[in-house]
């Protein structure tokens, strides 16, 4: 072979070494939600495989179909660390529920991003969600400032061990003992994840306190089944209502006059950051141990 077409040859293959450097390497990442029946669920996803496709990363995204199936989801994650998956970015439907789960990523040094909502562990590499304590304060002075700073006031919860919305609900009730002491909180109920019991919960609050003036749902299903109550009691305008997360259903609902106010955080960018920070980890960086994203009141 002459001295030109080895030169030649040499050329042609760095090219092509540079050319495959380029595309990245194709990893696996698993996004468990805590369920996927809710339109905040859906972008997520939406977020997640937008992330995917920037970064070289197959998606998988499976869950449980209602937030409540905490043993289906620990079946899910647990599938995913089995088959060894590049990374592992999960949304805890419990605080509590994965902590072995996590302790076994972690010896199989799959690294984890934990979104949305919080765990009692320390074995992720970064907690990416909205800043949930301060969204949470945003609702409780948006319905101060809408019943005047006084009056009887309903919490319609999403449920008992939900870090995120724990959280949400801890912001607000906090904030109106510190900043609105004339405002009372009378009643408490959870939805469960669940529209209609959501709906039954607010019902019940709104006949066992006639004087209530204000309620506030830290959830997207929590809200929707407020929404329903209110409607179904004629009650739209006269009990302030500001609910959480954004859909048609809810917006349509605000512009009809039922809620007078939605918290809004933004599900694309939580899935969307949930996997970069994993595939900056793949590719040899070093993601934040917190990224906390703002909430805003609409």
């Amino acid at each position: 072979m002459g001295d030109g077409v080895r030169s030649k040859a040499a050329v042609a293959f760095i090219v092509l070494t540079l050319a495959g450097c380029g595309r990245g390497k194709e990893r696996t990442i698993a996004v468990v939600p805590k369920g996927t029946s809710h339109v905040f669920w859906l972008q997520v996803e939406a977020g997640a495989r937008a992330a995917g496709k920037e970064f070289h990363a197959t998606i998988l995204w499976s869950g449980p179909q209602q937030e409540t199936e905490y043993t289906r989801q620990i079946e899910i994650v647990d599938s995913m660390i089995a088959r060894h998956v590049d990374g592992l970015a999960v949304a805890a439907a419990d605080r509590q529920i994965l902590t072995a789960s996590l302790e076994r990523a972690a010896r199989e040094k799959i690294p984890v991003t934990v979104f949305d909502s919080g765990v009692d562990s320390d074995k992720y590499m970064t907690f990416v969600a909205t800043d949930n304590y301060a969204a949470g304060a945003m609702a409780a002075r948006k319905l101060a400032e809408l019943m005047g700073s006084k009056g009887q006031v309903g919490v319609m919860g999403h449920a008992p061990g939900s870090f995120s919305t724990m959280d949400r609900e801890r912001g607000f009730t906090e904030t109106l003992a510190k900043e609105y002491p004339a405002l009372k909180i009378v009643a408490t109920q959870f939805s469960m994840a669940d529209p209609a019991k959501g709906m039954a919960g607010a019902e019940n609050m709104l006949t066992a306190h006639p004087e209530l003036g204000g309620i506030f749902a830290s959830s997207e299903p929590s809200s929707v089944g407020v929404s329903r109550a209110i409607q179904a009691r004629g009650l739209a305008g006269k009990v302030k209502f500001v609910a959480f997360d954004s859909t048609e259903g809810l917006k349509a609902d605000e512009k009809a006059g039922v809620i007078q106010a939605l918290v809004v955080q933004d599900p694309f960018k939580i899935g969307y950051e949930a996997v970069r920070t994993l595939c900056v980890k793949l590719d040899g960086g070093n993601p934040p141990k917190r990224l906390d994203l703002a909430a805003r009141v609409e």
